[in-house]
């Protein structure tokens, strides 16, 4: 049986009733997600050229810089965020399902909004390649669904 109150919990607290199998798949899930804010946002070069493929871009002035500083806000927001995970995880489990729901925003917005944003824009041209949150999207999607139905499933 799933407990849809245990999303938004009346009083969040240590006390997490999931499964602990959404447990720890939270925090492996939150570890990977904090290394790759680190590396958007203290390794912007890397991880925008190497990473994600795209193609570094010349001109005058040369825009590689504010490009770079977008890139590293963008992990900044993500490292934020995962702190907030990090907070759950030590002190307030009973938070993680409305999390998952977060994550899942993230993710399921890289499948099916992204794609209409940039549907006008020829991205090939800016990659030499697919980035790995591109091309895994829809697998951690199903993932994070999983996860999430067993962070709400109530034991018996």
């Amino acid at each position: 049986m799933l407990n849809f109150k245990s999303i938004v919990p009346a009083v969040f607290d240590n006390n997490y009733l999931g499964s602990k199998t959404a447990l720890v798949f939270f925090v492996v899930f939150t570890v990977t997600m904090t290394w790759r804010s680190i590396v958007h946002m203290f390794f912007a070069d890397y991880g925008l050229h190497e990473i994600a493929h795209y193609i570094h871009i010349e001109g005058t002035p040369d825009p590689s810089a504010l490009i770079h500083l977008f890139f590293s806000m963008w992990g900044m927001a993500q490292l934020i965020f995962c702190i907030v995970c990090w907070l759950s995880i030590l002190r307030i489990r009973s938070f993680i399902p409305a999390l998952y729901i977060l994550w899942l925003l993230e993710w399921l917005t890289r499948i099916f909004f992204y794609p209409q944003i940039f549907s006008r824009v020829d991205t090939n041209l800016y990659k030499t390649g697919i980035a790995p949150g591109t091309e895994f999207a829809p697998y951690l999607g199903v993932i994070l669904v999983i996860f999430f139905l067993l962070s709400i499933r109530v034991s018996k």
